[in-house]
């Protein structure tokens, strides 16, 4: 477990204001990777819906700024600061984040899955930056354009490949967490975030769900490979399995008539009802059509 001291604080103050040099907005994150201060509307209730515009500090990812001093003041309020997050979809690079997982115990290889996306869809990860992080996954950091909003999304690619995109974040490197340090990869520390593929953004873009008339529904058996992927998941993968096929029932137009098949399926592995619901209405989300600005 990471040793939450002055050193480890003073270290990710340096690597933060480093990342924001480079013009990467920066907040302070604690040892669990979550953000370091705590909202200033912590117990009200109704809970405030705010990002920010209070003023105060302790609103997460919405507090991430660029400027030196700024920074500093972060910082210096987190009395247990052992890392920095870095937003996604800002300018102005407007970071994209693909985070591979690695999970052999239960099958899942991200890396030779993304490497099968990118055979199949005719596209090439460019040399970028890349984080090593503590569990033996990796982070590559990519650049978006500035009309194309990417959205946060896990196990949508392919199970084990998150993405970290408006709204989200990554963890810097040099950051410590309870379970070791990321570190920028051998090789890539000069580089640049590359700018993303166009083959791959449309695949982190999801399609406007297909409109059915009212009252149709799915073809009888429509699906049904999806339930028993989920029936097939073990302890580790339930939630990313059943996130991935809700993603795709929905991208299908069928979505809302497989709902109840893939709860079912997801209970039967060890989720509760309320946590397949949950994980099933992000999917829908995700997939609901989004207005470009």
């Amino acid at each position: 477990m990471a040793t939450i001291d002055r050193q480890t604080a003073t270290l990710a103050l340096a690597h933060a204001l480093s990342a924001a040099e480079r013009g990467l907005p920066v907040f302070p994150l604690s040892a669990t990777k979550l953000p370091a201060l705590r909202s200033p509307h912590h117990g009200e209730d109704p809970p405030t819906p705010c990002r920010g515009a209070c003023g105060l500090p302790g609103h997460g990812v919405h507090d991430a700024t660029t400027d030196p001093a700024a920074v500093r003041a972060l910082f210096a309020a987190a009395p247990r600061v052992t890392g920095y997050g870095i937003a996604c979809g800002r300018p102005p690079h407007r970071l994209i984040g693909i985070d591979l997982d690695i999970d052999t115990a239960h099958g899942n290889d991200s890396v030779a899955a993304l490497q099968q996306l990118a055979l199949q869809h005719l596209f090439t990860i460019p040399p970028t930056v890349t984080v090593l992080t503590p569990s033996g996954g990796r982070h590559l950091w990519l650049t978006g354009p500035q009309d194309v909003p990417v959205p946060n999304s896990a196990g949508r690619l392919a199970p084990g490949i998150d993405v970290r995109g408006a709204g989200g974040y990554l963890v810097g490197p040099g950051s410590v967490t309870t379970h070791g340090r990321y570190r920028l990869a051998p090789g890539t520390a000069h580089l640049a975030p590359a700018a993303c593929p166009g083959a791959l953004l449309r695949l982190l873009t999801p399609p406007p769900r297909p409109r059915r008339p009212v009252g149709r529904t799915a073809p009888a058996g429509q699906g049904q490979g999806l339930v028993q992927f989920v029936r097939a998941a073990h302890e580790g993968q339930r939630n990313t399995r059943l996130f991935w096929a809700a993603c795709r029932a929905y991208e299908h137009g069928f979505g809302d008539d497989l709902a109840d098949a893939l709860t079912d399926a997801a209970i039967s592995t060890g989720l509760t009802a309320q946590e397949a619901r949950a994980a099933i209405a992000s999917a829908a989300r995700l997939t609901t059509p989004r207005r470009l600005p």
